[in-house]
C-alpha cells in the first residue's frame, strides 16, 4: 500500500483499497513489496492494452469544428483528432483515427474519454497535468487524468514518452488554434520533432 506497511499475501494485494501515489513510488519500494509492484504494473498494462484493443471514441466526426492531425515521424505514430467545441467552450465530442504503437493509440483513446464534456479551461488543465506527469515526473491527479495515470509507467522508457504525448500535444495545438479562429472551422497538421 502507499504506506508500504501492508503485509497482506499476494492474493489479497489485489483487493487492497489503498492506492500508490505514483508508480514511481512503488518502483522505489523495498523488495518485500515486489508483488504489489507487479500487481500495479500488470493492472496499468491491462488498462493500456484495453484502450489499444478496444479504443473509445474511434472514428471520424464530420460535424467537428476542429480537425487536427499529429504525426511522430521518428516512430511512425499517426493520429487524426476530431473535436466538437460548442459556443460555451465545452468539448461535446472527441474522436480519432490513427495507427501506431499500443501506447500512442491507447493514449489518444484515454485522452478522448478524459476531455468529453469538459470546458476548454479544464481541458487545458488536464493536458498540463498529463504533460507534467510524463515530462517532469509530477504527481498524477487521478481525478483529472482517469485512466491516463496508467501511462505513468511509460516514463521508464524515455524513447516511448513521445508516443504517449503525441495526442495530447495535438489536442493542445487544436485548442489553441480554435481560440484564435473564432467561429471558423480549424484544420491543421502537426509533426512532433
Amino acid at each position: 500500500c502507499a504506506s508500504l506497511v501492508c503485509q497482506q499475501p499476494y492474493a489479497q494485494a489485489l483487493t487492497c483499497t489503498v492506492r500508490p501515489k505514483t508508480l514511481t513510488a512503488w518502483l522505489q519500494a523495498s523488495s518485500k513489496h515486489e508483488y504489489f509492484l507487479m500487481a500495479i504494473e500488470d493492472l496499468y498494462r491491462e488498462v493500456i492494452m484495453d484502450h489499444y484493443k478496444r479504443p473509445r471514441n474511434k472514428g471520424p466526426n464530420l460535424e467537428a469544428n476542429v480537425v487536427v492531425e499529429g504525426v511522430n515521424p521518428l516512430c511512425g505514430d499517426e493520429i487524426k483528432l476530431w473535436l466538437t467545441i460548442n459556443n460555451e467552450k465545452t468539448v461535446t465530442a472527441a474522436s480519432f483515427e490513427g495507427q501506431g504503437c499500443s501506447i500512442s493509440q491507447a493514449s489518444v483513446s484515454i485522452m478522448t474519454e478524459a476531455i468529453i464534456g469538459e470546458c476548454l479551461e479544464n481541458v487545458k488543465t488536464i493536458i498540463s497535468s498529463f504533460r507534467a506527469m510524463m515530462l517532469e515526473g509530477s504527481e498524477p491527479d487521478e481525478k483529472l487524468l482517469g485512466d491516463g495515470i496508467a501511462l505513468e509507467g511509460v516514463r521508464q522508457f524515455p524513447v516511448r514518452i513521445k508516443c504517449a504525448v503525441l495526442s495530447w500535444n495535438t489536442l493542445n495545438l487544436g485548442i489553441d488554434q480554435h481560440a484564435t479562429a473564432g467561429d471558423q472551422r480549424v484544420e491543421l497538421k502537426h509533426s512532433e520533432s
